[in-house]
């Protein structure tokens, strides 16, 4: 992919009402949200779960599509995560094995074609990216030649760094590792 041609946007969802949640993809004219929840759905807020956040979205002009395959809370890698010790968090940890996996290249791939249609949110719950595992997602979407810019409550967005441990080995697949002592990223 080019950097050129290809872009992404991330949000998270947080305590918003649904109504400024499409406010903000309208604002910046998303035209496809992909969920990147591995358990698409929100007791405490019900107008997220997959079904209704679907049919809602379709409402405004804006297409769905659950990404499962990336979505987060992985469990612990049944290989070493020696080269993902720079996270402090576990599940960022576990996540960042699990992008080395076959799975999550394919469910990446999906992503990757969908940003080729139209412009193309991931969202998850977090309200920010940091906390989130969008980072890791935006990090290999970076590495892989695309642009991504993370949607904030106020409107504004702010352009995706790959963040600082991050090795990049641009074979075909690209491959990201974190490396390094648990202290560097939380």
């Amino acid at each position: 992919m080019k950097s050129d041609e290809l872009h992404l946007w991330t949000i998270g969802y947080s305590n918003r009402s649904l109504e400024e949640f499409a406010d903000l993809l309208e604002q910046h004219s998303i035209g496809m949200l992909a969920d990147i929840r591995r358990f698409p759905a929100s007791r405490k807020f019900p107008h997220f779960n997959r079904e209704y956040l679907s049919e809602s979205l379709r409402e405004s002009g804006v297409d769905y599509d659950w990404l499962q395959g990336l979505g987060g809370r992985r469990n612990a890698s049944n290989q070493t995560s020696a080269n993902n010790e720079a996270w402090q968090n576990k599940s960022f940890r576990n996540y960042a094995d699990y992008m080395q996996t076959e799975e999550f290249r394919s469910a990446f791939q999906n992503l990757v074609r969908l940003a080729k249609t139209c412009r193309t949110a991931i969202m998850c719950s977090e309200s920010v990216f940091w906390r989130c595992h969008r980072r890791l997602v935006s990090d290999y979407f970076t590495a892989s030649g695309g642009h991504v810019e993370h949607i904030f409550s106020d409107g504004r967005t702010q352009p995706h760094e790959l963040t600082d441990t991050a090795i990049v080995q641009s074979d075909n697949p690209v491959t990201i590792t974190y490396p390094g002592d648990p202290t560097l990223l939380e």
